[in-house]
């Protein structure tokens, strides 16, 4: 009834208002349609892609195939940083921009198009793999291909790795375009078979990934780019969509500018944004009062596949945010403000992601098929070795799969991969940093470290065989720097630290890290506010420790403070 919606409970609603409904209760609504359609066979547009995330909105198995037509196919460009990827979406927007389209947007403002024999390719431009990864883990699933740049004369590198897992994790089809190839020390038969070493196997060496020479700086290979992004999109995507609907699509950029209010790249992915739409993305929503080409200039709509500038929102929108079209205004308003309610009560509760525990427990009911793994570890030969052992586990019930690996600390990408992928992540002789550490917490993924490789076989197996036992694990307290060294009998004894970060106990053992390493691991021996004793130490005051088994501090050293709980199964 607050939609305008007068119907009694024997009554039939219709499908847009059902799906309302159902997303104020944190559903969300299939047309029968839909769910016969996806059981039979994918509608013609929609081929099945296993893996692939795609938000209810975005779905086109509902749709009559006799509406669908073909749409321009939607790149993302990855790679590893200084490889060219700006440089090549420079050189194709100088040459092939089409000029005067609508939605012809331009590299500042995330997304533009260009044409090639008369067919527009849409480009994404995003920050990096990272922002391609938090589109896909809230179902955006905008990317129908991933260009994967790698630089002849540098090789694969830890990022175009990474780019990679990502662009697998998104299961959407790889072009490689080996860039620079102009340079002297170019080397592309090398780089090609560091790719084929990770999987990506050249058609030229009868695989199945398309490869094309490139140099942004002469343009060379850039005409042939285009074409393989074209064929790939008919052979694997078959992209179309229905422009006589109302638009749903995806939120590429939004930003505040002064004299026009909140600002919105969007990317239309099926029926047509008009001027005038009553729009909601999220928690905001609006009325569309301009669109907005490349140049500046008006346009009154826009079809599948184009990107477009919106003014009109009530608020700045989150980038991958899924878009849609409502009847009225009052639609509008009520469904932003009911996921407005929805997103403060998730505030409030944690994240539930695959655990080891809850993997154990699942597989004992039949409720797991798969447990994914992102593998890190300190350095190759432990990565190799932690992979075999890995290999070598083999469960009727479970699958296990490595959809990320690497060398070095756990990063915040490898967690947002893990979240996107469900997966846990395992880290062998490293630590997370910071910011992972935090995204871990917030994103609810699990993440845990060993330094012997059985114990991950070990806690693995059980997990798959629904036998995992409780055991200890390091719960983060606190962190504080050495700023002075207080001695006693001519000795370094007391450490006099700020506290950085939580709070530091009385009760907490510590490591003390110099640099990039761990130097000593003990408990508290005394814990000091001048010359008193105390039995925490929060953020943002100074402090004296005294550590059991260790006096040797040098300023600059972090002491983080953890204790060691028992996790149950």
């Amino acid at each position: 009834m607050g939609n305008g919606v007068v119907a009694a409970v024997n009554q039939s609603i219709d499908f847009d208002t059902a799906s309302l409904a159902a997303d104020h209760f944190g559903y969300e609504a299939e047309s029968e349609e839909a769910a016969s359609a996806a059981t039979a066979t994918a509608a013609p547009g929609a081929p099945a892609v296993p893996g692939r995330r795609r938000h209810a909105l975005l779905d086109l198995s509902g749709e009559d195939p006799k509406t669908l037509v073909p749409r321009a196919p939607v790149a993302a460009v990855l790679g590893h940083v200084d490889h060219g990827k700006t440089s090549i979406l420079d050189r194709i927007r100088e040459t092939k921009v089409a000029a005067g389209e609508a939605g012809g947007i331009t590299q500042t403002i995330g997304a533009y198009q260009v044409e090639r024999s008369g067919r527009p390719i849409t480009f994404i431009d995003t920050p990096g793999h990272e922002a391609f990864t938090a589109m896909r883990a809230r179902g955006a699933d905008v990317t129908d291909i991933a260009v994967l740049v790698v630089a002849a004369d540098d090789g694969v590198m830890p990022q175009t790795e990474e780019a990679i897992q990502h662009a697998r994790s998104a299961a959407v089809p790889i072009v490689v375009a080996l860039n620079k190839i102009d340079k002297d020390g170019a080397n592309p038969d090398r780089v090609l078979q560091q790719l084929a070493e990770r999987g990506i196997v050249s058609d030229q060496y009868g695989g199945d990934t398309s490869v094309v020479r490139t140099s942004a700086k002469t343009g060379e290979g850039i005409d042939d780019l285009l074409d393989v992004i074209l064929l790939t999109a008919d052979a694997y995507v078959e992209p179309r969509a229905n422009p006589q609907r109302r638009a749903v699509g995806t939120v590429i950029d939004s930003h505040l500018e002064r004299g026009r209010g909140s600002i919105a790249t969007v990317l239309v992915q099926n029926g047509t944004l008009r001027v005038g739409d009553n729009l909601v993305a999220g928690a905001v929503f609006g009325r569309v009062r301009a669109l907005l080409d490349d140049t500046g200039k008006r346009v009154k709509e826009a079809g599948p596949s184009t990107p477009v500038v919106v003014t009109g929102l009530s608020d700045v929108a989150v980038a991958g945010e899924i878009f849609q079209v409502m009847d009225t205004e009052r639609a509008a308003r009520t469904l932003a403000e009911q996921r407005q309610l929805a997103d403060k009560r998730n505030q409030q509760q944690p994240v539930r992601r695959i655990t080891l525990a809850d993997l154990a427990s699942q597989v004992t009911e039949s409720g797991v098929k798969s447990l994914n793994l992102v593998l890190k570890a300190d350095a190759n030969g432990s990565l190799e070795a932690l992979r075999g052992q890995v290999a070598k586990i083999t469960d009727p019930t479970v699958k296990i799969s490595v959809v990320g690996e690497g060398v070095g600390a756990v990063s915040e990408s490898d967690v947002s991969l893990a979240a996107v992928s469900d997966a846990i992540v395992i880290g062998f002789n490293v630590k997370p940093d910071d910011r992972a550490r935090t995204g871990a917490d917030a994103q609810g993924v699990d993440v845990r470290f060993y330094d012997v490789v059985y114990q991950v076989t070990d806690d693995i197996e059980r997990a798959v065989k629904g036998m995992y036992e409780p055991r200890m694990i390091e719960v983060f307290q606190g962190r504080a720097e050495v700023r002075r060294i207080f001695t006693v009998d001519g000795r370094p004894a007391i450490a006099g630290a700020h506290v950085t970060e939580g709070r530091i106990l009385r009760s907490a053992t510590c490591r003390v890290i110099r640099g990039t390493r761990e130097v000593a691991r003990s408990r508290i021996a005394d814990l000091k506010r001048f010359k008193d004793d105390v039995r925490e130490v929060a953020r943002g005051y100074d402090c004296g420790i005294t550590l059991s088994d260790f006096n040797d501090f040098a300023e600059g050293d972090l002491i983080e403070a953890y204790s060691v709980e028992q996790q149950n199964a």
